[in-house]
């Protein structure tokens, strides 16, 4: 603030020019403003610049000075005024300017702001004229989706008229009950910019938004886009193509049953973004029943608007706000504050205000993807909690996986550990490394299919401190562990399926981006110069798909010697040895081979030359049961012999040499760079050898480059915190189950040779092509 007021002081008629140029200043609005405080500032806009903006005042109905700084976090770091760089730069970037006012939709809808280079702000007041429009909180003079009805109607019709929206197809998929077409548009303009819904089923939302990732990010419904813009581009659309539709559908009621109403709720309501007051108010004006509302807020300010703004909701029976400390993220508060009251309890609904950053821009669209089938969409609503009332063994519902997640988000990912703790300490069985479960924190439940979570005593001093990663905590894996707790308590969970419009108890979901072919795979790959892959799993399979047999099959050899007394006692002991070498160097590099056998020598007491012939043998015996994954194996030469630059990365304790061995026994021709971590000594699983990957491609001036890899920690998230793409395969053991073959439970001390012989064949074959 001091430096803005120096900068000012030093340049302040030549701002005040600069504003007043701009047309975006609105005297008559922001007179509206100052008269209503009794303050009459001889200079508006030097009063504005000067003191009125840190004292609530703003410029514009449709610029909210606040609003602009909280949601454009680069501002923090520039020494120059919200509204001046607005005028400057900020409206030519398409930034944020007010919570209910799209500026890239508003310049959409009137071109001739691009073709006359027009501030949008002095183009909105030319239109609509200086007026105190907005003054208390109302919107600028545009619907929820900034278009007003006549400007709906128009491109209503212009869609009619490409064929591109089918009233009837709309209804059919969404909600019957929509009164008009009009209605029914209006609701796809809205849920389009967050939301894989259809128009029709010649127009596919999903495709456009990721063909033009600038329209997504940019939060516009992408039939709207099309029609005002995206047509004369040149940009594509397409039909609806074919996507998982769910195998079976729950029917409930579209009305709320006399019976679903009687049902005690309790919404949960963390706050830490205090606009989402207004965000959830605003779904709870249509809420179809009575709930009692548990609020806890991040910041004691917030509890008066809170409780003002909650209180006048009709369907609001009872409101409870608690402030609380920024511990816990939002089930922290949740669970210390209210866990075993919602034991009383028929239903509960937990959602938060959660947010994420884009280039220093605000994107809401997962938020608003949750909380629209979660808490705003009555009709969805309506269904979901009909559905609890008909079906006694529902147990936890939300919206299937926000579909712009990576395909990989469902899986456990680096929680492992803390999930195998809360495993331990809530009694839940076996977890696959893929499941399903509420990804972003929000959703509905009996508190009965959750009672070993809520039916504790929690603290503060429970959850970990800020700052969290953005994966890998105990908070990431309690979000991970509602699902089996939920069916480990013999309740179902149940989904809604935005593209088809179904509920569904349908978990196929999960890895159903992995339906692919590998030409569309091929397609994909060629904007990118550089691509490397893994090995293991990758471009090769092993033929009983254990990673362990070689080592067991050594074990049984070393019986027949008397070494050993059973294989599985040399697992254990070839193992150990690995782990005790790693510990030796703190864990920092990789250990080798050679180095590992080196110690076995002394436990198995055996000469060093004997250690040695061991140490190939293990090798000899792993290389006969290697085995190309076919497709992969022939996309690599393919990639090679089109110009590509190809890399090989693998974490592994053979050799570069012995590696190079394994991958010229599988068919790869194709030149190619290898990095593997024995050599390197780093590793992708800690980063190390991402870091080198990047500092290389750097120092080549490789623009595009992308990973293709099965280990979804290692390959892809480890790489994506790093700003390096990746494409993540199926490992054979994911894609047997994903299938819905016999559950392969492999142990990490013995290996069951019966159990290897039986299905590791069959499970090979099914992995040998990643896709599903």
């Amino acid at each position: 603030m001091n430096t803005n007021s120096i900068l000012l002081k030093q340049n302040r008629k030549e701002m005040i020019s600069l504003v007043e140029s701009s047309g975006a200043f609105d005297n008559k609005y922001y007179k509206s403003q100052t008269a209503a405080k009794g303050i009459y500032p001889k200079n508006f806009i030097e009063h504005y610049l000067t003191e009125g903006w840190t004292s609530g005042f703003n410029p514009h109905p449709c610029f909210d000075t606040v609003f602009y700084l909280k949601h454009n976090s680069d501002l923090k770091d520039l020494i120059i005024h919200p509204f001046l760089h607005f005028i400057m730069y900020g409206y030519r970037e398409h930034r944020f300017t007010r919570a209910d006012f799209s500026l890239s939709e508003y310049r959409l809808l009137h071109p001739e702001i691009e073709e006359n280079d027009i501030n949008p702000l002095k183009h909105f007041t030319m239109k609509y004229g200086q007026t105190a429009r907005a003054k208390n909180g109302e919107k600028a003079s545009t619907t929820k989706d900034n278009l007003s009805n006549r400007d709906i109607l128009s491109i209503l019709a212009k869609a009619k008229s490409l064929q591109l929206f089918d009233f009837e197809w709309y209804k059919k998929t969404y909600n019957p009950a929509f009164a008009s077409e009009l209605d029914a548009f209006k609701d796809y303009l809205h849920k389009s910019r967050f939301s894989p819904v259809n128009p029709s089923e010649n127009f596919d939302n999903e495709i456009y938004h990721r063909c033009n990732i600038d329209v997504f990010h940019a939060q516009i419904s992408p039939l709207f886009h099309y029609i005002i813009s995206g047509q004369t581009e040149g940009r594509a659309y397409s039909s609806v193509m074919p996507k998982w539709t769910p195998k079976f559908e729950i029917k409930p009621a579209s009305e709320l049953t006399p019976k679903a109403s009687k049902q005690k709720i309790a919404i949960c309501l963390h706050i830490y973004y205090d606009d989402y007051i207004e965000r959830f108010a605003e779904a709870l004006y249509t809420f179809p029943t009575e709930v009692d509302l548990l609020i806890t807020i991040a910041n004691e300010s917030f509890r008066d608007r809170a409780y003002q703004t909650f209180s006048n909701i009709q369907a609001v029976r009872k409101v409870t706000i608690k402030s609380v400390p920024n511990r816990g993220r939002n089930f922290g508060p949740l669970l210390v504050e209210f866990a075993q009251e919602l034991l009383t309890y028929d239903l509960l609904c937990h959602l938060h205000s959660k947010k994420s950053l884009y280039s220093g821009r605000e994107q809401t669209q997962w938020a608003d993807y949750l909380s629209e089938y979660l808490l705003n969409d009555c009709s969805v609503v309506k269904r979901v909690l009909n559905a609890f009332s008909d079906n006694p063994q529902f147990g936890v519902y939300y919206p299937t996986t926000f579909w712009m997640m990576p395909s990989w988000v469902n899986h456990v990912t680096m929680n492992k550990p803390h999930m195998r703790n809360l495993q331990t300490a809530l009694g839940f069985g076996h977890f696959d490394d893929f499941l399903s479960y509420p990804a972003g924190g929000m959703f509905w439940a009996s508190p009965k299919a959750l009672v070993d979570i809520l039916n504790k005593t929690y603290t503060y001093d429970d959850f970990p401190n800020e700052p969290l990663p953005n994966d890998g905590s105990m908070l990431h894996a309690l979000e991970r562990v509602i699902g089996p707790v939920c069916e480990k308590n013999g309740y179902q969970q149940f989904f809604y399926h935005p593209t088809s419009g179904k509920l569904t108890t349908d978990q196929s979901y999960i890895t159903s981006s992995y339906s692919r072919t590998l030409d569309s795979l091929t397609n994909d790959l060629k904007t990118f110069s550089h691509i490397s892959f893994d090995v293991f799993d990758t471009l090769v399979r092993r033929t009983y798909t254990t990673p362990d047999y070689a080592k067991y099959l050594l074990g049984k050899e070393l019986v027949q010697l008397g070494i050993v007394k059973c294989a599985n006692e040399f697992i254990a002991v070839r193992n150990d040895a690995e782990l005790q070498v790693r510990k030796k160097m703190n864990f920092k590099g990789d250990v080798s081979i050679s180095d590992i056998y080196a110690s076995l020598a002394s436990r198995l007491h055996i000469s060093t030359n004997e250690a040695e012939r061991l140490m190939n043998r293990e090798f000899e015996l792993d290389l006969n049961m290697i085995t190309a994954k076919d497709e992969m194996v022939d996309l690599f030469n393919t990639l090679g012999s089109h110009g590509h630059i190809l890399w090989v990365i693998s974490d592994t304790y053979y050799t570069r040499e012995q590696i190079g061995l394994l991958l010229r026994k599988v068919g790869v021709s194709a030149p190619y760079r290898l990095l593997v971590s024995s050599a390197e000594q780093k590793r992708k699983d800690n980063g190390t050898m991402w870091d080198l990957v990047k500092e290389d491609l750097a120092r080549e001036g490789a623009k595009n480059h992308v990973h293709i890899g099965d280990n979804v920690v290692a390959d892809c998230q480890i790489p994506g915190d790093r700003g390096i793409s990746s494409i993540h395969i199926l490992h054979p053991l994911d894609k047997w189950k994903a299938l819905g073959f016999p559950a392969f439970n492999e142990s990490n001390a013995s290996v069951d040779e019966a159990h290897v012989l039986k299905w590791g064949k069959l499970i090979n074959c099914v992995g040998r092509l990643p896709f599903i």
